[in-house]
Parts: structure tokens; sequence; C-alpha cells
């Protein structure tokens, strides 16, 4: 590899990192604005559905991410082929991928769909029959939008595999736009709305889930008739993968994936501790509030690590390594800048904001608000790790974002969790304090890995 001087190969290395964030910033502030709506849709359904969405939310995150390691996958390869100059092999890795995307995204469907009962009784106080019933019926609506969920990670981390965030940001925007009006028209039955009458399912909590796979089918049908006019060309087209590219994509997305499973069992192992708080369907249901309000914070980092992911590959496939390093930090510096700005408003006023989606429920709004203002303290670091870990991946090293989930979560979190709880009976408050320390922790550890610079040097 090379050794160029960082900013003699980038002159201005904020508006290189700018120039492929922003339209991921752009979509995932849209995507803020859904989910707030879906927050404050739900928020006013009954206190069954809500605890039925805590419970829900935690197989959908461990579904989308799944998805989202195969789009990790996508990228690195992509990004370091297209830095090369190396077409043949990124339409060939971007064809695999999505064959394979395909394949998991079924699989993980039938799955969802079959064991949606046992894990809703799993997850969810066993008293507690009708927000049981709910999440059953929310995981199978859900469940039958995986496939099309998974195609457009994959295609979309492809795109941005060759610098192309914009594609993305108007596929999916207007995929998140038909989300929100299916919302508005499933979920609550016919109205009147300032002397109109407004036409509606009445379909609650699962009006929700139902929106979601209905607008995931539509998007991922626009992003494989939009592909083949891209310099990814027929990306989208189905052929079995083979075993070598099967072998390649799954050496990055497997620990991915790992990581995520991990990551969302340790979000179950601790949702399953509320079970036995004394306010364990408050606190269930406080989960998914307090975490669509703190996506307000760290969104727009969430867009500046898909940007250093992009970036990172395509400079190594350049052999300029310290220009990944550069851009990788830049990006990080301003995922945390941004987080900064936007989180100290949100402590001050997480009451007021809790109660504007959470009408009439002081006990839920106490709950969400003392939970979301443990989250605002940590929350720049969560940011460094969000970006940080997006760099690593665009280089290919997914082993290291793993190993730090494995210590911050379950060697951390979990039993952290159950200490502060349980041993000091601290209840949910304790939980929540756990999940403020730990993701702090993990933005700690993000920096000390990547500093050491052994992601410069993998192969993919």
């Amino acid at each position: 590899m090379t050794t160029e001087s960082p900013t003699e190969a980038i002159p201005h290395p904020s508006r290189t990192v700018w120039a492929l964030a922003w339209p991921a910033v752009a979509l995932n502030s849209l995507q803020v604005v859904n989910t707030l709506l879906d927050r404050f849709f739900i928020g006013h359904l009954s206190q069954s559905s809500l605890t039925a969405a805590g419970g829900a939310i935690t197989v959908m995150f461990l579904m989308f991410s799944l998805a989202m390691a195969l789009a990790t996958g996508a990228t690195a390869i992509v990004a370091r082929a297209f830095g090369a100059g190396d077409h043949a092999e990124y339409h060939a890795a971007s064809r695999q991928t999505f064959a394979l995307s395909c394949m998991a995204g079924t699989f993980v469907a039938v799955l969802t769909v079959f064991t949606a009962p046992l894990v809703s009784r799993l997850m969810l106080p066993s008293v507690d029959l009708d927000a049981i019933r709910l999440m059953t019926s929310v995981l199978r609506a859900y469940g039958l939008g995986l496939p099309a969920i998974f195609v457009i990670q994959t295609l979309a981390g492809s795109l941005r595999g060759i610098g192309d965030t914009k594609s993305p940001m108007v596929i999916s925007g207007l995929q998140i736009l038909l989300h929100i009006t299916l919302n508005f028209l499933l979920i609550f039955p016919t109205r009147q709305v300032g002397g109109f009458t407004i036409p509606g399912a009445g379909m609650g909590i699962v009006g929700a889930a139902t929106a979601l796979s209905v607008s995931a089918w539509v998007s991922a049908i626009i992003y494989v008739a939009y592909c083949g006019k891209t310099p990814l060309g027929q990306a989208a087209s189905f052929r079995m993968p083979s075993m070598e590219w099967t072998q390649r994509i799954l050496r990055i997305a497997v620990p991915a994936a790992t990581m995520a499973v991990l990551r969302v069992l340790s979000l179950g192992a601790f949702s399953m501790m509320l079970k036995y708080v004394p306010n364990s369907s408050v606190a269930i249901a406080a989960l998914p509030i307090a975490f669509g309000i703190e996506s307000v914070m760290f969104m727009p980092s969430f867009g500046l690590s898909v940007a250093a992911s992009a970036l990172v590959g395509q400079s190594l496939g350049m052999r300029a390594p310290l220009r990944a390093e550069r851009l990788a930090w830049v990006a990080a510096h301003h995922g945390a800048l941004v987080t900064l700005s936007l989180s100290i408003p949100i402590f001050f006023f997480a009451p007021s904001i809790c109660s504007l989606i959470l009408e009439g429920k002081p006990a839920l709004i106490a709950e969400t608000s003392s939970f979301l203002r443990l989250l605002c303290l940590t929350e720049v670091l969560f940011a460094y790790a969000m970006v940080i870990v997006g760099a690593m991946q665009g280089a290919g090293d997914t082993k290291s974002p793993l190993w730090i989930s494995i210590i911050s979560l379950w060697g951390l979190r979990v039993p952290m969790a159950y200490v502060l709880a349980f041993i000091f009976h601290m209840g949910s408050h304790g939980a929540w304090l756990a999940m403020s320390i730990t993701q702090g922790v993990q933005g700690v550890l993000c920096l000390i890995v990547f500093r050491q610079g052994h992601w410069k040097y993998k192969r993919v």
C-alpha cells in the first residue's frame, strides 16, 4: 500500500464525506420522521398494543440487522472493486449478493411467520394474553415483507459501494412516504377529521406491520427495475450463487450477522429481564418509544456511517489507506458533533416530547423520559461507535466490531442490567442505566480498535 499524505490526497475531506453522506442523512432524517409518526400513531392505541410493539421490536430489529449484514458484504466488495476500477468484479459481487439476499430473505420470512406464537410467549409477560396475541399477528405481518427488505438493503448496499447514495435516498424515500400513508389508513378505523371522512381499516398495531411490508415490496420492485440502468448492470437478475462467491461474501457477512444476532439477543435478554421488574408492562412498552425518539439523535451518524463505509472501501481499492483513515475520522467527528447538538435539547425536553407521543399515559411518559435522558448522556460515544463500525465494515473488517459487541453487550450490559435491576433493587431504572453505560463503553472500544489500524490490511 502507498504512504500518500492524507492532506494531499484529500484537499477537502469534509466536502468529500458530505458529498456521499448528505443523501443518506436526508433519507435517515425522513426515516426518523417516519419512526416518530409510527410511534405517535401506536402511542394512541391500547397499553397491550404498546407492550406488543415493545416485544416485537427485538425480533424486527434482528431480521433487519441480518439484511444489513448481507448489505455490508455487498458494500465492502463492490466499493473495493469500484475503487480499483475492476468493473467485472463489482458486477459479479452485486449480482451474487442479490441472489443470496433473495434466498436468505425467503428463509427468515418462513421462520418468522411460523415461530411468531412461541417468540411472543417468550418475550412478553404471561398474564398479558392480549399483548401476546397482538405480537404474534404483528410478527406474521412483518415476516411477509422480509424477502423485500433483504433485497432492498442488498441492492442499496451495492449502489452505495459505487458511490451512489442519491438513488437509495429517492427510492427508499418513496417507500417511507408510502409507509406513512398506509399507516394512516390501516391503523385507525374510518373517522372524521376536520369535516372530512378519512377511510380506515382499523387494524391497530397489525396495520402498522402490514404497512411496512406492503411498502417494502413496492420499494423492492423499484430497486430491481432501476439497478439495470446503473453501472451495476444486471445486478438484480437471479442466478444461483456460486460456492466461491458465497464463501467470499459470507466471510464478511457472517461476522456482521453474528454481531447483529448477539446485539439483538442481548436486547431480548434485556427485555425478558424487564418482565420481572415491578412495572413490567410499562417498562417493555417504553422501549420502542424511547428508541424511536433516540433515532433523532443517531440517524445522522447512521448516514455518515454509510458514507464512511463506501469511502473507506473505495480508498483501500485505490491502495490509499491514509486517505481511508482520514475520511473515516472526519465522518466520525462530524457524527459526534451532530449528535451532541441533538442530544442536549432532547435531554432537557424529554418529558414534553414523550407527552406529545403518549398523551394520557403518565406512568409511561415518566418511564420513557427517564430512559431517554440516560441514553442522551452517552449518545455521542454511541455516534462514534456507529460511524467507526461502518468504516471498519467498509474495509471488510467485521470481526473487530463483533468482538466489541460481545464484550460490551454480553460481557457488560446483560450482567450489569441484572445486577442493578435485581441485586441493587433499582428495577427498570437500573436496566436503563446499564444500557446507557455500556453504549458509552462500546464507543470507547471502537475508537481504540480503529486507531490500532489492523482494518487497513483486511482482504475481501
